[in-house]
């Protein structure tokens, strides 16, 4: 199993969240189902940056992104080097620190 430790924030997961998953699965998946509401606008087809996540650590252990997914990472509210849609980035078997941003670019947010 591999553990994915999310770093706090204030409105998802305020005290932070550590959960323990089966490589293969995307990070999006793994925080759904472990009742981290991660956005995901567009139901996780590579089509908006609202699940947009930064792994502060073991990003090297993810497959690269496709193109599709760099471009829409070029839209990304707070992109950095290690950020990934997390609808996207597969979980191995190294463990991950992820850190959800404050903001993400959503035009519609379903769930406020």
């Amino acid at each position: 199993m591999t553990k994915l430790i999310f770093l706090p924030h204030e409105e998802i997961c305020p005290a932070g969240a550590v959960i323990e998953v089966e490589p293969g699965v995307t990070i999006c998946d793994a925080a759904l189902a472990n009742g981290i509401e991660i956005e995901h606008a567009c139901e996780k087809s590579c089509a908006c940056t609202t699940c947009h996540v930064i792994v502060r650590e073991g990003y090297d252990s993810l497959a690269a992104p496709e193109e599709a997914e760099e471009d829409l990472l070029d839209k990304a509210w707070g992109l950095e080097p290690e950020s990934r849609l997390s609808c996207q980035a597969v979980v191995g078997e190294v463990d991950l620190v992820i850190e959800i941003p404050k903001y993400t670019i959503n035009m519609v947010a379903e769930r406020r």
